[in-house]
């Protein structure tokens, strides 16, 4: 049962934080002067983001108790940090190209 709430869990806060961080992206690039925005980069950036926050602090504070809880390496979360960062900035630029 645990297992199923944890995956309920999952899905609602990608929903909702990725949903609000979607939303606020935009209205940046808006504000910056991007008319249209690479969705696709965007929603990998989060998703990366969503991901490192899951394995990193979330994960100890749910519902699920089973084996293989643990941090990502330091190494392997800053880089997936910046990448994420990377394609957050390059995306108005990529599509502006296509």
């Amino acid at each position: 049962m645990g297992f199923l709430l944890e995956i309920l869990r999952i899905g609602l806060l990608m929903m909702i934080i990725g949903g609000a961080m979607s939303a606020v992206l935009k209205q940046v690039y808006l504000l910056l002067g991007f008319t249209g925005v690479n969705g696709y980069l965007i929603g990998i950036a989060i998703f990366l983001w969503l991901f490192v926050m899951y394995r990193n602090k979330w994960q100890f504070t749910g519902w699920y108790k089973g084996k293989g809880r643990e941090k990502l390496p330091r190494q392997i979360s800053l880089a997936l940090l910046v990448f994420s960062l990377v394609l957050v900035i390059l995306a108005p630029f990529l599509d502006a190209f296509s």
